[in-house]
């Protein structure tokens, strides 16, 4: 079944920026195109860690491209997008909270795919989460982000800290606004 954007997914999106414009970071829902570029490094079969999944683009495109929707965990933040992927992802656990604070269970993800807004964090808050990510992800394990700016959205002192190295994969330009895709992975 496809979950696909309603019309409406673009009028929340754009209520929620106004009312939170740096917790949402965004005036529409990422683009199909976006999303193909963000999921082009998963495998069918993997287990995904997804954070900041919105209205379910992403989330989405994981489906198409094979991932098991019970193999998907999604952090979201904002009440009305979880509820909403609660609705069209029902074997999918949604957590309602903070990325920075991630559950804790025995099952490690294979990739995370972040739709967070990275680069409007300070320095502090990004640490946090990425430090929470990589706890969750198995040794070898990519993260995915996109930006809006030029460049990584993630500053070089945090990738330092952390020892990852991130590599720009995509530019996309048929999203609102167009966007490029990053890469992380701990250096080996």
């Amino acid at each position: 079944m496809d979950r696909s954007f309603q019309p409406s997914d673009h009028l929340l999106f754009l209520r929620h920026w106004f009312s939170r414009p740096f917790q949402t970071a965004a005036i529409a829902p990422s683009s199909r195109w976006l999303a193909r570029a963000m999921t082009a490094g998963i495998e069918p079969g993997q287990r995904i860690l997804e954070l900041g999944p919105g209205t379910g683009s992403f989330t989405q495109a994981l489906l198409k491209r094979g991932v098991d929707e019970a193999d998907l965990l999604l952090v979201e933040r904002n009440p009305a997008f979880a509820a909403l992927l609660v609705e069209r992802f029902p074997r999918a656990r949604i957590v309602l909270g903070d990325a920075a604070s991630l559950p804790i269970d025995d099952a490690l993800a294979d990739a995370a795919v972040s739709g967070l807004p990275l680069l409007s964090m300070p320095a502090p808050q990004v640490m946090r989460i990425l430090r929470a990510a990589f706890g969750r992800l198995r040794p070898g394990a990519s993260f995915w982000q996109f930006t809006y700016g030029p460049r990584c959205p993630v500053p070089r002192t945090v990738l330092d800290r952390l020892g990852l190295v991130a590599h720009h994969t995509r530019f996309v330009p048929f999203n609102l606004p167009p966007a490029s895709v990053y890469r992380m992975a701990r250096l080996s």
